[in-house]
This record gives structure tokens, C-alpha cells and sequence, in this order.
């Protein structure tokens, strides 16, 4: 069967962008730099030489430009959950997507920023209020896009059968635990967050099965 190749983007396309990972690049520089409340829109246009109307074609505001990255990233773990082998059980697919994005995060946002200043960013949206709000309530909207391809793999009606909800809920929140135990530790390396992930997916039987108490 004769396949085609997809048509490369046109000038203008590749034009807006290169303005928009530009645009997105001085953003999260100057906010890992001087912080999110400290960063103007106008100091992110002028970071890259264009007028702050500009700035207001590609984002909403300061938090979206904060949150893109992050989105990225987020929009490839919900296509790797997709695209994981139907033989595996629906928690085990989200935990070697999980996994394997940590893995491939650098392929991800090559194009905008580096590994180190991905995991930077992400600390500033731990340690924001604000984007941190952002980032709980796009997580709660992950979720259920998440729960709906599990119940999609699986062939469930997602109304009837709580089960696609409740193991997502359960995944969310062991992401949330690591998400804070790595913040607040030494290890602020990828490979760190990787490991405590993984750590912390293992102990998800135990601490739902299992007796807690010494000796048990």
C-alpha cells in the first residue's frame, strides 16, 4: 500500500511557530529567573522583540504561558496512555506511560527548552498559589480525559462503571504525593522524579491491601 507523506507547514505556519516557542522560551526563562508575580507581559515581548499585541495572538495571558509546557507534556501522557498494548491492565498502562514520558521528556520540549528548565518551571508552579490553582484544576480535567480512554481500551460505559474514575483518582493522587515529596526534597534531578514515581506506583497495592501496622 503506497503511503504519503504529510505536507511540510507553510512559511507562515513555521513562522507563527517559531514566534510562539519564541514567545514561550523568555517566559519561562524570566519566570524561573525573577519569579511568575515579578514578570510583566511586556517584559516577555520585549524578550523577544515584539509588541505585547503579539503576545496576546499566541496566549490568554501570563498563566497560560506559564502552564504550556506543562500542557506539552500533559497532552503526550494522555496520547501514550492511548497508545499503550491492550493487554495491559489499565493500571499498569498508566504507569509505564507515566514512565516512559519521564523518559522522553527531552524529546518532548527540545525544541522550546531543556530538561533542567522544564524542572525548574515545575517548581515554580508548586511554589505559585496561582498556577498552582491552574495546574489542580487542568489535572481534575486530565483526569477525566484520561478515565475516558481507560473506559474507551476497555470497552466500559464510563457512566455505569466507576471503575475507570476510581483508578485514575487513585493514579492522581500518587502523582500528586510525588509531585510534592520531590519538590520539597534534595533529588531535584529527572531521574530523581522518575525513581520516586516508580516508588511510589509500587506501594499503591500495599497501601490500599495491605496491613499498615509493624508485624503485619
Amino acid at each position: 500500500m503506497e503511503t504519503t507523506t504529510p505536507p511540510r507547514p507553510g512559511l507562515r505556519e513555521m513562522k507563527k511557530r517559531r514566534t510562539h516557542d519564541e514567545l514561550l522560551r523568555a517566559a519561562v526563562h524570566l519566570f524561573t529567573s525573577q519569579g511568575y508575580e515579578r514578570t510583566t507581559v511586556d517584559e516577555i515581548a520585549e524578550a523577544v522583540d515584539v509588541s505585547q499585541r503579539t503576545f496576546f495572538r499566541y496566549f490568554a495571558g501570563k498563566e497560560e504561558a506559564a502552564l504550556a509546557l506543562e500542557g506539552i507534556t500533559v497532552r503526550r501522557f494522555v496520547e501514550g496512555v492511548r497508545a499503550r498494548p491492550a493487554h495491559e491492565a489499565p493500571m499498569e498502562a498508566l504507569r509505564q506511560a507515566v514512565l516512559e514520558g519521564w523518559s522522553s521528556l527531552s524529546e518532548a520540549i527540545e525544541s522550546i527548552a531543556s530538561v533542567e528548565l522544564y524542572l525548574r518551571m515545575y517548581r515554580v508552579i508548586e511554589s505559585t498559589p496561582v498556577l498552582l490553582a491552574a495546574h489542580l484544576r487542568r489535572s481534575a480535567e486530565t483526569e477525566e480525559a484520561i478515565a475516558r480512554v481507560l473506559a474507551e481500551r476497555e470497552g466500559l460505559d464510563m457512566d455505569a462503571d466507576p471503575r475507570p474514575r476510581l483508578a485514575v483518582a487513585v493514579f492522581g493522587a500518587v502523582m500528586r504525593v510525588t509531585e510534592r515529596q520531590w519538590i520539597t526534597g534534595e533529588d531535584y534531578s529527572l531521574e530523581g522524579m522518575r525513581e520516586l514515581t516508580s516508588r511510589h506506583l509500587d506501594q499503591v497495592g500495599p497501601a490500599l491491601l495491605g496491613g499498615w501496622r509493624a508485624g503485619t
